[in-house]
């Protein structure tokens, strides 16, 4: 049978392991393998000369060239270079999140034919240089991004669609209030949904870009390595990279047994030098449990800043492949007095959720009427950086709260600081306190051309368009004048549509890669 339709695939982009899934003839989400047969593909690359391997054949080759291999660049999307120089280049984090979607790409072409139009998962607490990175991967890699849509919300929707709470047309039986806990490889997301009829949307979201398995992982290796130098002295082989990559690996292994046995061993192998280090699940959860209550102060923080009682909860959904570790279940059992739904595979449930959105994406762009609405909620608030008048100290003025419910489009009044001003720039931010500290910054937004004789104080009105996916366009107007500015948004970061395009050429073809200069 030929295979001429172009299909819509959804693509959960994990920190250490990425699924892809297409809706089926009967309109179910299914996970499609890659060509190694597995459902998850690792997120990780090997750098051989001009070749750029990914997913297990890269996890195998980093062990003995540690130099050569990348992972968790998720973590790093929205600076400008990745953290480490790789074979004496430097790559922009989406660059490296390009290749892992080159391959789910390829893999799904040898099942489905031409594979374009995608929706791409992301962390909820992802920001707007985030979002933006991971749409760029995506075109890169030589996808039609339809949208980038929270991994909790994609979470809801596979699971409404598969577990029977929703019937036949995604619609509700009666209103459902969903807490979403994703604990992937390297992020931690949590989201409290609100499901009506076919609406669903978001109430409120948290989460640490900086905390997933990883980190449980490390606590292995860390109490391996004490009781490795202890036995046998010498270099700690933690600042090896090559035992270190591979004793992570051993650590990741040991915390799946720990999730089925009570107890287990930690093979320490290293400078010829050998040791066999007992590790017991109650041993495991004392040294993560810092970990574990950071989800749960987050999970606690939300419920709270949402004003609704964990008792009009009405279902706990567990996603994310660290989720399976006893602690968590127990700890929200504990918060919430009953246990989370476990039902669903936690690797495929993200990218299942996004197959079915992207199926709704295509088929309402073709004209059908839509059979689910999603509403998302912002996870930082949005503001512009002024100067108070009165002190000259910088002041976030936030024009779009966190948690507000998108798309929303919102004005706030600036005002010119001198006479003659020509030209207004504003300093766009996500986050940060009053005086804009911790914050990310957007971009420079510049307002030019003004006329020659304003007055100092002239009004200049700034709105804010916030879209559903979480992309920012910013537009200003002088009201008293009755003029409009186009407002140019120079982003701190990120790459611009021509290096997207250029970058985009690289890796569609068998070049060497580009090297970036400093600034």
């Amino acid at each position: 049978m030929a295979k001429t339709a172009i299909k819509p695939v959804g693509i959960d982009l994990g920190t250490t392991f990425s699924v892809i899934a297409h809706l089926d003839a009967a309109g179910r989400p299914a996970t499609i393998l890659n060509a190694e047969g597995d459902i998850i593909t690792p997120s990780v690359l090997f750098f051989d000369g001009d070749l750029v391997i990914v997913g297990k054949e890269a996890v195998k080759a980093a062990i003995h060239e540690p130099e050569l291999s990348v992972a968790f660049m998720k973590r790093e999307m929205g600076s400008s270079v990745f953290s480490r120089v790789i074979n004496g280049k430097k790559y922009p984090p989406e660059v490296l999140q390009s290749y892992v979607l080159k391959k789910l790409k390829a893999d799904a072409e040898l099942k489905l034919g031409q594979v374009k139009p995608a929706v791409i998962t992301v962390p909820a607490f992802f920001d707007d240089p985030r979002r933006k990175g991971t749409q760029d991967a995506g075109q890169i890699a030589g996808l039609e991004v339809l949208n980038v849509i929270n991994e909790p919300t994609a979470a809801a929707i596979a699971y409404g669609v598969q577990e029977g709470f929703l019937n036949s047309k995604g619609e509700s039986e009666r209103t459902e209030r969903v807490l979403v806990y994703d604990l992937g490889g390297g992020t931690f997301d949590v989201t409290l949904m609100e499901i009506d009829g076919k609406s669903y949307k978001a109430i409120a979201t948290d989460g640490d870009v900086y905390l997933g398995g990883v980190d449980w992982d490390h606590r292995i290796v860390d109490v391996a390595a004490t009781a490795f130098l202890k036995k046998h002295g010498g270099k700690d082989p933690r600042k090896d990279p090559s035992a270190l990559t591979r004793w992570l690996h051993e650590a990741e292994e040991v915390k799946r047994a720990l999730s089925a046995r009570e107890h287990t061993n930690f093979t320490c192998d290293f400078d010829d030098k050998k040791l066999r280090v007992a590790i017991t699940r109650e041993q495991f959860e004392e040294l993560t449990a810092d970990l574990l209550e950071r989800t749960r102060f987050t999970v606690s923080s939300l419920i709270s800043e949402a004003g609704i009682s964990a008792s009009k909860i009405t279902r706990l959904l567990l996603v994310g492949g660290s989720t399976r570790m006893p602690m968590v279940k127990k700890m929200l059992q504990e918060e919430f007095g009953r246990a989370p739904d476990q039902s669903l595979s936690a690797d495929e449930a993200v990218a299942h959720g996004a197959a079915i959105y992207a199926g709704l994406l295509l088929a309402t762009g073709q004209g059908a009427t839509p059979t689910v609405t999603v509403r998302n909620v912002n996870s930082h608030t949005l503001g512009v950086l002024g100067i108070e008048k009165s002190t000259g100290r910088n002041v976030n003025q936030v024009i779009v709260p966190r948690n507000t419910a998108l798309p929303v489009s919102k004005v706030s009044r600036f005002q010119t600081a001198k006479a003659g001003q020509r030209s207004v720039v504003a300093n766009v931010i996500e986050g940060g306190d009053l005086s804009g500290n911790n914050a990310t910054r957007i971009g420079k937004c510049t307002i030019k051309d003004l006329p020659p004789d304003l007055p100092a104080g002239t009004p200049v009105d700034v709105a804010f368009a916030y879209s559903d996916s979480g992309r920012l366009t910013v537009r200003a107007r002088l009201p008293t004048l009755g003029i409009g500015a186009v407002l140019v948004i120079e982003r701190a970061s990120g790459l611009s549509e021509q290096q997207v395009k250029q970058w985009g050429d690289v890796v569609g073809s068998s070049k060497g890669p580009l090297e970036l200069n400093e600034d």
